[in-house]
């Protein structure tokens, strides 16, 4: 969770694409790749979880991911 420059809503639909910055981010000569995100939904999802986000260009953004639980077999 932040309270930095956050995600123009109209370009939030491609926040977890490879080499993705947003106009904002670009125009406030922040450092980045854009290769972050990308990296973390992958690594997360290879995991069968689940990257989510909210953001308010301005007011910033929280990001959170779930992961399932493995149910321990009786006996095991």
């Amino acid at each position: 969770e932040d309270n930095g420059i956050g995600i123009p809503e109209e370009e939030q639909k491609h926040i977890f694409q490879q080499f993705f910055r947003s106009s904002n981010a670009k125009k406030h000569k922040s450092t980045g790749s854009g290769i972050g995100l990308f990296l973390a939904q992958k690594l997360v999802e290879a995991h069968k979880g689940v990257l989510t986000f909210s953001s308010r260009e301005g007011k910033g953004s929280t990001f959170s991911f779930s992961l399932p639980t493995i149910e321990k077999q009786q006996g095991n």
